[in-house]
């Protein structure tokens, strides 16, 4: 069977992998398959789509003679239309990467806004209409000229042999040049999906507030009674672009008033330790209960915060995240 009997089977894969594609998406595939899948569907499938649609034909050389007694010439002119398999892939990775600005500028304004999801679906939507419209466009072109994709690869760098005036095939060299700089682009931009820019890394600490009304002297909990267990709520949230874990520290300490800004620990207890594994992005409380073991009002509640695990005898001075709570115990 020859190809010209194939000439919409290019087309029906893409459709078929931009289905694949889509399925993929609404059922939250993700990591690395995510990303091989996704490459296409950026780089290469809706460009190539447009493609197919502006150049319907394959590649050919015609000569159209000149009418003598009008133009005074009979040297007769070469015309040459459709593409060759390198410049479709060409042109289709550079309409591909002018489609998806257009297709993030609609996402803009859609309820969900700008979002991976949108983008790739918009996208895979684009490419379908695309390729359906592809279909049509090389359906109503001529048979015999119609574009049709080879099933050789050494096609791709090399043009047919198309009758001219030294009837010789046409070597293209240049092209292995080009199929080579698109293959360094296409690896760029894999290595740029695969391991995107991380922003800031940090963790936020933070104790559970009461209701503020106008009678509130603090955010929190700020009286205890000695002897008596009370609840205390820490929340842990993570933005370290990773699983961290974590270790939680209550202490309380009896300070004094040192030169300046100066503050001096006198005594110290551990009242509660508690640890928790935190998802990239999620937050995670931690309930734990204290037992204040001494009196007076120059305490304090200090929520130490570690990454991994956290020493036997824990200090402001070695912990990842520190919070100081004045307190008064009866």
């Amino acid at each position: 069977m020859s190809d010209s009997q194939w000439w919409f089977l290019d087309l029906a894969a893409v459709i078929a992998f931009t289905g694949a594609f889509t399925f993929g998406i609404v059922s939250g595939v993700g990591g690395v398959i995510r990303t091989a899948i996704a490459l296409p569907m950026i780089l290469c499938f809706p460009g190539y789509a447009l493609v197919s649609i502006l150049f319907p034909s394959e590649p050919s050389d015609e000569y159209q003679s000149f009418d003598a007694l009008k133009s005074g010439l009979e040297t007769p002119r070469l015309v040459t239309g459709g593409l060759e398999s390198v410049e479709r892939f060409v042109l289709s990775v550079v309409f591909s990467i002018a489609l998806v600005p257009t297709v993030t500028l609609f996402a803009s304004v859609t309820p969900r806004g700008i979002t991976p999801e949108t983008v790739l679906l918009g996208l895979a939507s684009l490419t379908v209409v695309l390729s359906l419209l592809a279909v049509v466009s090389r359906y109503r072109c001529p048979a015999e000229q119609r574009f049709a994709p080879s099933l050789s690869i050494g096609s791709l760098f090399f043009s047919r042999e198309r009758p001219n005036v030294y009837e010789r095939v046409n070597p293209r060299p240049y092209n292995v040049a080009i199929v080579i700089g698109l293959v360094v682009l296409l690896a760029s931009a894999g290595f740029a999906a695969t391991n995107p820019p991380q922003g800031e890394s940090f963790t936020e600490l933070s104790v559970q507030t009461e209701n503020v009304t106008g009678d509130t002297d603090t955010m929190y909990e700020s009286t205890y009674a000695a002897g008596e267990t009370e609840p205390l709520t820490v929340s842990i949230t993570n933005q370290e672009n990773a699983e961290r874990d974590y270790t939680t520290v209550v202490l309380l300490e009896r300070i004094e008033q040192g030169d300046g800004d100066e503050v001096n620990v006198t005594d110290r207890d551990e009242l509660a330790r508690a640890s928790a594994t935190v998802a990239d992005g999620e937050t995670r409380e931690q309930s734990l209960e204290i037992t204040p073991t001494m009196s007076g009002d120059d305490l304090r509640i200090t929520v130490l915060l570690y990454q991994g695990e956290a020493p036997s005898e824990p200090a402001a001075g070695d912990a990842y995240r520190t919070m100081h709570l004045p307190v008064v115990v009866e």
